[in-house]
């Protein structure tokens, strides 16, 4: 079988595992370019909520007839998600559309509008790219395979002090925990660890030890071709 795809590296994982800087930090090692899946349904979600805010409104074929402006632009390290032609990049991390993100990622034809995009720059580029099924439903045949897990407390506590550049107090972070488990279980179907793919807990792992994990991994599938 031909492998319709450049050398791709698939990062998988629940919400919150760090695959989404790890990744990005990864490519510029080993010099190709990031891509993150997340950021396209987040663009769909914004689309989403620009044509129709009440979210309760919201049916699959009208939320992809709203997201079929979405698209990736390359750029020198990653791509740039773009919404009908312009950059949304600030407006996809706002709250309203990580509140309903999720959402939209469960419809088979948004998943299947993200996949096609991805793909299509795969065929283009070598890449990175991170998401939750990326290495069992995108890229079966990726050249490297990682599913990064963490305790969810630990994924709470970093997601916080990201967002709020400080460091979280416990009922803060006990908060957020709640939130990402009842997230986890909303996106179970679609987090599947692929079976050839190498397993990472980084909950006792800096980002620096994790990508430099990934990198090895990374420059062996390069050497074996």
């Amino acid at each position: 079988m031909t492998v319709a795809h450049r050398f791709v590296i698939a990062i998988d994982g629940p919400a919150a595992a760090g695959k989404s800087s790890t990744a990005q930090w990864v490519a510029e090692q080993i010099g190709v370019r990031h891509v993150d899946s997340g950021a396209l349904y987040r663009a769909v979600t914004a689309a989403a909520l620009r044509a129709e805010p009440n979210v309760e409104l919201w049916r699959e074929e009208r939320v992809l007839v709203w997201g079929s402006g979405v698209s990736l632009a390359p750029g020198r390290t990653s791509f740039t998600p773009v919404l009908d032609k312009r950059d949304v990049s600030d407006e996809i991390r706002g709250a309203e559309v990580t509140r309903h993100v999720s959402r939209v990622a469960q419809m088979p034809a948004i998943r299947s509008l993200v996949n096609a995009c991805v793909r299509a720059v795969a065929r283009e580029y070598d890449i990175v790219v991170d998401g939750r099924d990326m290495g069992t439903v995108v890229f079966p045949d990726a050249s490297l395979k990682v599913f990064l897990v963490a305790d969810p407390w630990e994924r709470a506590r970093r997601r916080l002090t990201e967002r709020l550049e400080r460091r979280p107090t416990e009922a803060e972070i006990a908060e957020e925990t709640d939130r990402l488990v009842q997230r986890d279980a909303r996106d179970a179907m679609q987090t599947v660890q692929a079976k050839d793919a190498i397993l990472i807990d980084t909950t006792s792992l800096t980002q620096a030890e994790q990508v430099e994990r990934i990198v090895a991994l990374a420059e062996a599938a390069r050497a074996r071709g």
